[in-house]
C-alpha cells in the first residue's frame, strides 16, 4: 500500500508540474462545447443526441489526459527506476488510482460545461445519472491504464492509443450512452440498473485482468 501510495502521490506532483492532462483535455472540451452550443442555437436537444454528444466529448477528452500514466515514464527514462523500487501490482495500483481521480475530476468538469451551455437538457433520473457517471469514470481509467503500458515504448503512442482503446472502451461506451439516455428520459429504470450491474461487471474484468497482466509487460 505504503508503494502504490508513493506511486500515486509521484504522479500527481508530476501532474499540477507540468499540468499537461488538464490543460490539454480543458483546452479540447471548452472547444467542444462551445462548438456545440453554437451549431445547436439553442435548439432543444433529444436525449438520445445529448448522452451521444456527451459520451463523444468524454471518450476523446479521456484519449487526450489519460495517455500519459505509463508514457510519461518512458519519456522521462523513470522507468526503469520504477521497477527497481516498487512492485509490479503497487505500480499497477498506484497507476491506476492517478488515472481514477484524473477521469473523475475531468470527465466530471465535461459534464458540468455540457449542461452549462446546454440549457434545454435536463436529468430526471438524477441518482442514476450520477451513479453511471462515476463507474463509467473507473472504467474509463481501468482500460486506458493498461493501454497505456501496452503502447508505451511504441514509435507511434498518439495513434496507437486511440486506435487500442476504442474497440476495448466500445462494450462500456454502448451500455454508458444507453444509460445516460435512461437517466435523461426516466424511463425503463429497471433496466438501467441493469446495465450499471454490467458496467461494474466490466470495471472488474478490466482491473482483474490489468493488475495481472501488467507485470508481463511490464517485462517485455
Amino acid at each position: 500500500m505504503s508503494q502504490m501510495w508513493a506511486v500515486f502521490m509521484k504522479d500527481i506532483r508530476s501532474e499540477f508540474r507540468t499540468r499537461y492532462a488538464i490543460s490539454s483535455f480543458a483546452l479540447f472540451v471548452m472547444t467542444a462545447v462551445t462548438m456545440i452550443a453554437i451549431a445547436s442555437g439553442g435548439e432543444t436537444m433529444s436525449p438520445g443526441l445529448t448522452s451521444g454528444i456527451l459520451w463523444v466529448i468524454m471518450f476523446f477528452g479521456s484519449m487526450t489526459g489519460l495517455s500519459k500514466s505509463f508514457v510519461s515514464e518512458e519519456e522521462r527514462g523513470t522507468s526503469l527506476l520504477l521497477k527497481i523500487t516498487v512492485t509490479a501490482g503497487s505500480e499497477y495500483l498506484g497507476k491506476l488510482l492517478f488515472n481514477i481521480v484524473l477521469s473523475l475530476s475531468l470527465n466530471s468538469l465535461a459534464v458540468l460545461l455540457f449542461f452549462i451551455f446546454a440549457e434545454s437538457v435536463s436529468i430526471a433520473d438524477s441518482s442514476l445519472f450520477v451513479m453511471n457517471h462515476l463507474m463509467s469514470c473507473l472504467g474509463f481509467a481501468a482500460a486506458t491504464t493498461i493501454i497505456s503500458a501496452v503502447i508505451a515504448r511504441a514509435s507511434a503512442k498518439g495513434a496507437l492509443f486511440p486506435a487500442l482503446s476504442f474497440p476495448v472502451l466500445l462494450p462500456l461506451i454502448i451500455i454508458g450512452i444507453e444509460t445516460t439516455e435512461m437517466a435523461l428520459t426516466g424511463v425503463n429504470a429497471g433496466s438501467a440498473y441493469d446495465n450499471l450491474g454490467m458496467i461494474t461487471a466490466y470495471c472488474g474484468v478490466m482491473i482483474t485482468v490489468s493488475y495481472f497482466l501488467f507485470e508481463i509487460i511490464r517485462e517485455d
